[in-house]
């Protein structure tokens, strides 16, 4: 079978809600991105086969496939198709997944994997709670019920695995300043300078500002332990808070995917190599654990040990996901996340899988290592790994 390859990925910076990048609707974001890739690479447009774009809150502004309907606001020609994949907040990471194994199979030779959110434009948990006021019913009411009669929550989740492993409070406030730092370095630091995507800023009717977005808005550049400890709990008597979990953030991410006559076609040198990818589903009312089952099954079917894999990007979608992580995987806390994470960049749901990738494959370049590992909680209780190889 061919092999997939990544020829370049880039991202926006991340936007906070009601921020930077607020003016953007998303399917012009999405869009821009994509437009991008294209002008980095080189690419010519009629040559991608297939676009397939990450979306979790496909509701509102982001309805109606909008894969689609970026393909049409991009340069793309209408002859690109495009669709629209919700895993959660692995949504754009099985977004790359299905365009690697379109281009692996030989059905494709060029694919666009990519991923957006406007969480400020379209709430989280809008398209949910707007359809059961609206009198459409509730998506958990039917016969999951008799197997789950408890609402899922990430919240109640991160709690959970936070007192399963036995983190204190303490321990995740340290983690969430440790991603704070980490980021506001490698912005210093120029680290993410060839990934994003600069973008101007646009007001609330959409119009240019004159102003350019390049920074990861959700960065606190001042961050202290003290400030971080302050912030109010989620729940009496828990350890979750605003400050220990990722941000809400506005974003778009884009990879383009191809397979060794791809690469012929465009005269591309490729960035990395997919080697491993796979997905597993676990207990949704945890929901946040099975990336630590998922990633050692992938270790295991890639006949990899942890100590081979160099760089990790865990999701930050609450502290105690990727210490959880550490400590099951037994993996070493100085490849983690080493330009920080969500808690500090932000989680712009169904970007997130294109933009940890993105970040994945330029930070093993940057710091000359070979194999990354990324994964990430999602709804329902799943978690997709991919392996990586630089070249």
């Amino acid at each position: 079978m061919a092999e997939a390859f990544i020829v370049d990925a880039v991202r926006t910076a991340g936007g906070r809600r009601g921020g930077r990048l607020a003016g953007w609707h998303p399917v012009d974001l999405a869009a821009k991105v994509l437009d991008g890739l294209l002008d980095r690479t080189g690419v010519d447009p009629a040559a991608v086969d297939d676009v397939i774009m990450g979306c979790v809150m496909q509701g509102g502004e982001q309805a109606m496939n909008i894969g689609r309907n970026a393909v049409l606001a991009s340069k793309l020609p209408r002859t690109v198709p495009g669709t629209s994949i919700d895993r959660q907040c692995g949504s754009s990471q099985q977004a790359l997944h299905f365009a690697a194994q379109a281009v692996m199979s030989g059905v494709n030779d060029v694919v666009l994997a990519a991923g957006v959110e406007s969480m400020t434009r379209v709430p989280m948990f809008s398209t949910a709670l707007l359809a059961q006021k609206a009198g459409m019913g509730y998506y958990q009411d039917c016969s999951l019920r008799s197997r789950y009669p408890q609402d899922f929550s990430q919240f109640i989740g991160a709690e959970m695995l936070a007192r399963e492993h036995g983190f204190s409070k303490a321990e995740l406030d340290e983690f969430a300043l440790r991603s704070h730092r980490k980021a506001a370095a490698a912005t210093g630091e120029a680290a993410f300078a060839a990934e994003i995507l600069p973008l101007e800023v646009r007001d609330a009717q959409g119009e240019p500002t004159g102003e350019w977005h390049t920074v990861d808005e959700g960065i606190r550049f001042d961050a202290s332990l003290e400030g971080i400890q302050g912030v109010k709990l989620l729940r009496e008597g828990g350890v979750i808070t605003a400050a220990n979990a990722s941000q809400i953030c506005d974003g778009a991410s884009a990879v383009l995917v191809v397979n060794e006559r791809g690469l012929k076609a465009l005269g591309a040198r490729p960035l990395a190599r997919m080697h491993h990818m796979s997905v597993l589903g676990g207990d949704p009312v945890v929901m946040l654990d099975t990336p630590l089952a998922a990633s050692q099954r992938a270790l295991q079917r890639a006949g990899m040990a942890i100590g081979e894999i160099d760089l990790y990007e865990v999701n930050e979608a609450f502290a105690p996901v990727p210490l959880a992580w550490l400590k099951t995987l037994e993996a070493d806390p100085a490849k983690l996340n080493v330009h920080g994470g969500a808690i500090a960049l932000g989680h712009p749901l169904g970007s997130s899988g294109t933009k940890l990738m993105t970040t994945l494959v330029h930070a093993l370049k940057r710091h000359g290592a070979r194999y990354g590992l990324q994964t990430m909680c999602e709804g329902g209780g799943m978690a997709n790994v991919t392996i990586v190889e630089r070249l």
